[in-house]
């Protein structure tokens, strides 16, 4: 299929889809004109790209991620042994991150707490 095809099938558009080859995500073939052609295969491997994305991973992550995730269909599963290992560091780097998000707010939340009180 081509590019066009596959931004209806997977609703990513086609910025995203040449992202996703520049970063070594997708490896679509090409006609000698130039044409990217991509299979149902291609299709799932968006598919698990999204849910890695939506996961917080980054695009270098998923690439070494993507060729040990195993997909029934409705849960990602790692099956190399050390990718849980790397998927456990990546969750300390989110964890780490919400916490000091959760500081800023708390410390914002001081702050207008000082302030007037709101007229609205």
């Amino acid at each position: 299929m081509r590019i066009g095809e596959m931004v209806r099938r997977t609703g990513v558009s086609e910025r995203l889809l040449r992202y996703y080859e520049e970063q070594g995500l997708l490896t679509p073939t090409r006609l000698p004109s130039g044409y990217r052609v991509y299979t149902d295969a291609d299709v799932d491997s968006v598919r698990r790209i999204r849910t890695l994305l939506a996961a917080g991973l980054p695009t270098a992550t998923i690439a070494q991620v993507l060729p040990c995730i195993r997909d029934d269909g409705a849960t990602l599963a790692p099956v190399c042994s050390d990718l849980v290992a790397q998927l456990r560091r990546e969750r300390k780097r989110i964890t780490d991150a919400i916490k000091d998000l959760q500081t800023s707010q708390g410390m914002l939340d001081t702050v207008i707490a000082a302030g007037p009180a709101d007229t609205d």
